[in-house]
């Protein structure tokens, strides 16, 4: 059964850090392109990054230089590191694949059930 759960969420002041994990089951993460995505309320998803299974990866600019994606293949995890945290990263981070790195959030599959992270300033 293909599934990727998210975990690592919670709440931090602005200006912290949190790692977010994003475990897959039923495929190998090096076999796709991995996307993390985020959601606030009213908006629409806005993707973060996404690794390719080169592994090369690419940001969104509101993100870039603060955070970070990587994965673990022996884990078959995908890891979004996230560094100097504003207010405006509140959302619900989701994780995903797709056979590549679309640019539309709406081709990717197999969405997880998300993870909550708020900043406070």
């Amino acid at each position: 059964q293909v599934q990727v759960v998210e975990s690592g969420g919670g709440s931090v002041q602005s200006g912290g850090s949190l790692r977010l994990s994003c475990a897959a089951s039923g495929f190998v993460i090096s076999s796709y392109c991995i996307g993390w995505f985020r959601q606030a309320p009213g908006k629409e998803r806005e993707g973060v990054a996404t690794m390719e299974r080169s592994g090369t990866t690419r940001y969104g600019d509101s993100v870039k230089g603060r955070f970070s994606i990587s994965r673990d293949i022996a884990e078959n995890t995908v890891y979004l590191q996230m560094n100097s945290l504003k207010p405006e990263d509140t959302a619900m981070y989701y994780c995903a694949r797709y056979w590549y790195c679309s640019d539309s959030a709406r081709d990717f599959r197999d969405w997880g059930q998300g993870t909550q992270v708020t900043v406070s300033s």
